[in-house]
């Protein structure tokens, strides 16, 4: 899959938390520009690209901007990685590197983070006792490293307005991992934990993101492949 305009890009999930293990899948990340041209036509580019082998995930600039106004804890990931997992870096995705504190608001990030956190629980409760198969362990373990993730990142989040990616302890994510794949009723009470911090507060976040410089960057998103559209056709 060829996607032209890749502003930002880098490698996510396991790898990027720390917690990968031999035969993890390897999960890549990004956002691009769509030609502004296209933009004004009758039918509208594609938002997303997403392909397997490689496992990659590609937002346009304008969708991306949208999950992560709105806390999306996967989108948010991308202009938080260290510096080592980038593979594409242009200008301007330094740039939105540089406003992503504005993107961040105290009720999307919480809503978000354990929104997905409890999906994940939700997930659990399905699994019964734990007498299932290997493969149906396997996941359940993963769902539940997630959900420890979910929580931790987002709280970290919510109270300090910073991310931090990789996990402090990895060893301590997959063994709760392991309880958890044992006995699924294990991950209610970190969920409950986790739920009353968030509550208990305080937050660094404001009540609302900024939007205003989101708005500017995105019109530069756009300025800059006009002119580049632009030069392309005079070349011609």
């Amino acid at each position: 899959m060829t996607v032209p305009n890749i502003l930002l890009s880098g490698i996510v999930g396991s790898t990027a938390y720390g917690l990968a293990r031999p035969g993890s899948d390897i999960d890549r990340l990004g956002l691009f520009a769509a030609p502004t041209e296209e933009l004004h036509g009758l039918h509208r580019p594609r938002e997303s690209h997403v392909s397997t082998a490689p496992d990659r995930t590609l937002h346009e600039a304008a969708k991306w901007c949208r999950l992560a106004l709105g806390g999306n804890p996967t989108a948010m990931e991308l202009v938080w990685l260290p510096d080592d997992l980038y593979e594409v870096r242009t200008p301007l995705g330094d740039e939105l590197i540089g406003i992503r504190t504005e993107f961040l608001s105290a009720k999307r990030v919480r809503d978000a983070y354990l929104g997905y956190a409890t999906q994940q629980f939700r997930r659990l409760e399905t699994r019964g006792d734990g007498a299932f198969s290997a493969d149906t362990r396997k996941r359940t373990a993963k769902h539940a490293r997630h959900l420890k993730r979910l929580c931790a990142q987002g709280l970290e989040l919510y109270t300090t307005g910073r991310l931090t990616i990789r996990v402090g302890n990895p060893d301590e994510y997959h063994a709760f991992g392991e309880r958890v794949a044992a006995d699924p009723s294990q991950a209610l009470p970190l969920l409950r934990h986790y739920e009353e911090a968030f509550g208990a507060g305080p937050t660094a976040l404001p009540d609302e993101p900024d939007e205003a410089p989101v708005e500017a960057w995105l019109r530069r998103v756009r300025a800059h492949c006009w002119a580049a559209g632009a030069s392309s056709a005079v070349g011609a």
